[in-house]
């Protein structure tokens, strides 16, 4: 039976300082081999460290003047947007021809792999992938980024962190607060964790340069993350 998978790929894997060519490459080989057998992938860029620099930039330029969190945000959405283009530009003739930036609009189309970016401000494209799920009716977002786990308390402060490897929507909102906040790294957006949990959504959070691990999770093998709800 066919599957739609939603995917949100983290901007710090397809540009942790630059562009990752080799992960891309071996990326898009993996999804093609997928919508090959009859499945769909609709993947939502991420905006990373394209994002954390402009945003950074702003902030260093208005010193000591901040800049306002809503023009934080419509920084990183368009960040989002320059490497979804790149995402869509890959897949050639097998992707939608727009990057779609409206969730909740169902794009009529026979393409097998179908690209996002950022929509809306006070959120990440994390809710976006969650919204992309509800409209087209997918019960699993994966949320491919660079930790393996989520881990109960910041693994890079704390030696004893331990990984999570199935865990409810209370726990992680536990770790991950309730407001969102632009260009914050965390393993998933506190506006989709809440949204998730209401959707009834399962989210698995992997890292996605192990694309071994992640073919694992296409095949219904046993695979490395932490599953959601």
């Amino acid at each position: 039976m066919a599957n739609t998978i939603i995917l949100s790929l983290g901007g710090s894997i397809i540009i942790p300082g630059e562009i990752n060519i080799n992960f891309l490459k071996s990326f898009r080989n993996l999804i093609l081999s997928y919508i090959n057998k009859g499945n769909r992938a609709v993947i939502v860029a991420g905006g990373g460290h394209v994002c954390r620099v402009y945003q950074n930039a702003s902030a260093k330029i208005l010193n000591p003047k901040k800049p306002s969190n809503l023009d934080l945000d419509w920084i990183g959405i368009k960040a989002t947007k320059m490497n979804a283009e790149l995402v869509r530009t890959i897949f050639s003739k097998e992707a939608y021809e727009k990057v779609i930036d409206n969730p909740t609009k169902k794009v009529n189309t026979s393409k097998k792999v179908i690209v996002g970016s950022g929509w809306l401000p006070n959120c990440s494209s994390d809710k976006d992938a969650v919204l992309l799920a509800k409209t087209y009716s997918a019960k699993t977002v994966v949320n491919l980024t660079n930790i393996d786990y989520v881990y109960d308390k910041d693994p890079r402060k704390f030696k004893n962190a331990k990984p999570l490897k199935q865990m409810s929507w209370k726990q992680m909102e536990k770790i991950v607060g309730s407001k969102w906040k632009p260009g914050a790294n965390l393993p998933f957006d506190p506006v989709a964790s809440k949204l998730a949990s209401r959707l009834k959504l399962r989210v698995i959070i992997m890292n996605g340069t192990n694309l071994v691990n992640f073919k694992n999770f296409l095949a219904g093998k046993k695979f490395k993350g932490t599953v959601i709800g």
